[in-house]
């Protein structure tokens, strides 16, 4: 197949490409290098023989050109950690920007257009199990506009057979956005805030690609959206232990309070935030400390034939792997 990937610089977009490549697929590419995570990520494409179009999904006519003749299209790129910038910056990326995409694979002829969305679209922690029904209450702009693409992009089902997949958290060799907690662990700095219950479901990056390839194949999955989520639940205690162990280490038993650290959070976001100053503790950050969520896979079960297979002991270690071969770690 011809494949089209936007955010193919991002940890999922890059992976998702060089597994493409490897199932023989031709592979467009859409991407930015603004951090130096993206630079990386693009030399490994090269690497791979995969060439990247720098570019945004704001940029009209370049989505054209990248997406005629197309049979999938994935759609990733997203604004979603940028700090300091207004929310019209993630209407404009999340929302205008699927727009684009959208009327880009219209006339580019896309036979599949599979919307990448996000766990973020249900907001904060809640009670019980969550499927594809349960409401969506965004509770920031980044879930807000990735809810609001959502409704767009499953708006032109008439037109275009679209497939809708939220995300969960997801990890695996090439993720950074984990190193942070897997260094403070190993250097035994990390301690738990808050009590430590609160619930996970990653998924490993390979069994997500899978999903989305599913997602993009399956007859049935057109009009539709699914939870791509792993196979265990997890409280946070239970996941930090986990690296722990596969690290060779032990986390302090003791849990510092929330408040007081929700509170420093607060302030500093709107003290340094009108500045111009990133703040070095806010209320996203406590998310995974606070955020609760755990999901049914029925429906892309059932639907998809889609059964994640990697445990988060075994996803932990290949990760942890991949950063010491990468002196990150």
């Amino acid at each position: 197949m011809n494949v089209f990937i936007t955010g193919g610089t991002g940890f999922i977009g890059s992976r998702l490409a060089i597994e493409s490549r490897a199932r023989g697929h031709t592979v467009h590419l859409l991407g930015q290098t603004n951090t130096p995570a993206e630079e990386e990520n693009r030399r490994l494409l090269e690497r791979h023989g995969i060439t990247t179009t720098l570019g945004s999904v704001l940029e009209k006519d370049k989505l054209v050109e990248l997406a005629r003749g197309c049979d999938v299209v994935f759609h990733l790129a997203a604004a979603q950690h940028e700090a300091n910038v207004p929310d019209e910056h993630f209407y404009k990326v999340n929302v205008e920007g699927t727009r684009n995409m959208l009327e880009a694979s219209l006339e580019g002829g896309v036979k599949r257009f599979v919307h990448g969305s996000t766990i973020g679209v249900y907001g904060s922690a809640m009670e019980g199990e969550i499927d594809e029904e349960t409401a969506l209450r965004p509770n920031n702009i980044y879930g807000v506009t990735k809810r609001e693409g959502e409704q767009l992009a499953l708006s032109f089902d008439e037109k275009l057979p679209v497939s809708v997949v939220r995300i969960s958290e997801t990890y695996g060799p090439g993720d950074r956005r984990l190193l942070k907690l897997f260094k403070a662990i190993q250097k035994n700095v990390f301690f738990v805030i808050g009590k430590g219950e609160n619930k996970h479901q990653l998924i490993y990056v390979d069994d997500l690609i899978e999903g989305m390839y599913l997602a993009a194949t399956t007859p049935a999955a057109v009009g539709q959206v699914f939870v791509l989520a792993g196979p265990e639940v997890l409280s946070t205690r239970q996941m930090v232990d986990t690296v722990a162990e596969c690290l060779g280490t032990r986390i302090p038993g003791l849990h510092a309070p929330m408040l007081p650290f929700l509170t420093a959070a607060v302030v500093m976001e709107k003290t340094l935030g009108p500045l111009g100053i990133q703040p070095p503790l806010h209320r996203r950050r406590l998310d995974f400390f606070r955020k609760s969520f755990f999901f049914s896979r029925d429906k892309a079960e059932n639907v998809l034939g889609f059964t994640p297979k990697t445990d988060f002991r075994s996803g932990v270690k290949k990760t942890a792997d991949w950063y010491r071969e990468h002196d990150l770690l």
